[in-house]
């Protein structure tokens, strides 16, 4: 099987600017050959953006840009609710829409809201049904659904797509969540297990040749076509040298690992722009991933989507 052409996204800028300022920034991430701009999904630790407002105003500002969410977390919208939005944001934006989805994995963020955080099991169960509701409401007929977290009767799910529902993305580090998304999804996102006290290098624990390969292989063993799967993956340190100077993340937490720890992980993107390039065509032949996140600054990634995109 060919491999699938590569595609990026980069972080939406935040909210501590102008903003005539944060859509002149949404509009470089599209001038730049980016696929999409991405934005993630809390309310805690300094968070102010509403990422479906974000990516309405996102899709707004551009043309041709898709609009990500990295992911939205089932458990703080109902999907009839959630299915809505995203059928407006669609149509509005002429089919830009990628919706991603997660079972949630932040417990101070459902505490402060006064959600119960259940565990895993049950909040990868809920997702699962949430799914189904969400993509039978862009089916062509009114829905009935019985499940054991949702029940929907009848409901007919407009807007309908003018082609086809938006892409579905589900992402995750375990076994449960990635095989229901080999089997949900359309794009699988391959994610270090989230914990809140990890930091770079516990996720770097997670990500290495032979744990990516493993989730990849879940996925793909739960899908009924594996071959249709687009994968997708977040570098978790990015370091760019262009022209002598090194553009990217500056976290200390890069520190905890060694150089050939670094150089080895299939997510750590440092180097110049020909040795990131070189990596990342590596990675999508070795492990089949071919969409990539590489963060919010765009010195660093603007040289490698120019190259790749």
């Amino acid at each position: 099987m060919p491999s699938k052409p590569f595609r990026f996204t980069a972080s939406m800028p935040g909210l501590d600017r102008t903003p005539a300022r944060w859509r002149d920034q949404i509009r470089r991430i599209e001038e730049l050959g980016f696929s999409s701009v991405a934005v993630s999904d809390h309310f805690t630790d300094g968070w102010a953006m509403d990422p479906i407002v974000a990516m309405t105003v996102a899709a707004e500002a551009t043309s041709t840009l898709k609009v990500l969410s990295l992911v939205l977390c089932n458990d703080f919208r109902h999907p009839v609710l959630l299915h809505k939005s995203m059928a407006n944001l669609d149509a509005f934006s002429g089919g830009r829409v990628e919706v991603g989805l997660g079972a949630g994995w932040k417990r101070s963020e459902h505490e402060a809201a006064g959600l119960a955080f259940d565990p895993p099991a049950e909040r990868v169960a809920r997702l699962a049904e949430s799914i189904e509701v969400i993509t039978g409401l862009f089916g062509p007929e009114p829905l009935t659904y019985a499940g054991r977290h949702y029940r929907i009767t009848e409901l007919d799910g407009l807007p309908k797509p003018a082609t086809r529902r938006p892409p579905i993305l589900v992402g995750g580090g375990g076994r449960t969540v990635l095989e229901l998304a080999g089997r949900v999804a359309d794009i699988v996102g391959i994610n270090p297990r989230l914990t809140a006290a990890g930091g770079l290098a516990a996720a770097m624990a997670d990500m290495t040749a032979e744990k990516i390969t493993r989730k990849v292989a879940w996925a793909r063993g739960a899908a009924a076509d594996p071959e249709r799967l687009e994968f997708q993956m977040t570098m978790l340190s990015v370091r760019v040298t262009v022209g002598g100077e090194t553009h990217g993340s500056t976290s200390s937490q890069a520190a905890e690992a060694s150089p050939a720890e670094l150089a080895a992980s299939p997510a750590v993107l440092h180097g110049s722009v020909d040795a990131c390039v070189d990596k990342l065509v590596e990675v999508r032949e070795r492990f089949g991933i071919s969409y990539f996140h590489l963060g919010g600054n765009l010195d660093a990634a603007a040289p490698i989507v120019a190259k790749l995109a």
